[in-house]
């Protein structure tokens, strides 16, 4: 899976400007996919240069013209091609899980400031998942419905485990 996958499977239900794509990106996929501005608009570009998608400039008035980009029949062959291909492994980066793997070189008060950080923003992205979710899912497919049920699901799990993890960090007798 890469940006150009995304952004024509975004652009399967209709047209949608830079701006647009980089909301839904922060939204409903801010689970499990990320994409900024500067990985975007490249990725339309080179989307428009192979025939995938076609852009069409929108005049508004008092703001500045905005680019609406849409999918081709190109463009749905290639998106196809990519739903039916094998699907890659899961990668996983975490910089507070690296940091706690190294954590016996901090100070405990310090590692504990962390996780205890970690926690309340893993609690503030389970309210905004369960929050999306509820607002979203009358209109969901069966498969998005999942999609979202698992990031609340792992949230959950995140929880519990820093939870336990900060109580039993509380009790040793490490740095």
């Amino acid at each position: 899976m890469n940006s150009q996958d995304v952004i024509l499977g975004l652009l399967m239900k209709g047209g949608l400007s830079g701006y647009d794509i980089k909301h839904r990106l922060e939204s409903i996929f801010s689970y499990f996919y990320n994409a900024s501005y500067g990985t975007i608009y490249p990725t339309l570009n080179k989307l428009e240069k192979e025939g995938f998608i076609t852009k069409m400039s929108v005049i508004q008035e008092g703001r500045p013209n905005k680019n609406v980009y849409t999918i081709t029949e190109e463009g749905r062959a290639q998106f196809s091609t990519y739903l039916k291909s094998p699907i890659e492994p899961n990668e996983f980066k975490s910089d507070v899980m690296t940091r706690m793997f190294f954590g016996e070189f901090l100070e405990k008060d310090v590692m504990l400031g962390m996780l205890e950080d970690h926690l309340q923003k893993a609690r503030d992205n389970l309210n905004r998942l369960t929050d999306m979710y509820q607002a979203c899912m009358p209109g969901m497919s069966p498969t998005q419905e999942i999609c979202i049920q698992i990031g609340i699901s792992n949230s959950k799990s995140v929880i519990e485990t820093l939870s336990q993890g900060i109580e039993r960090l509380k009790k040793t007798n490490e740095k």
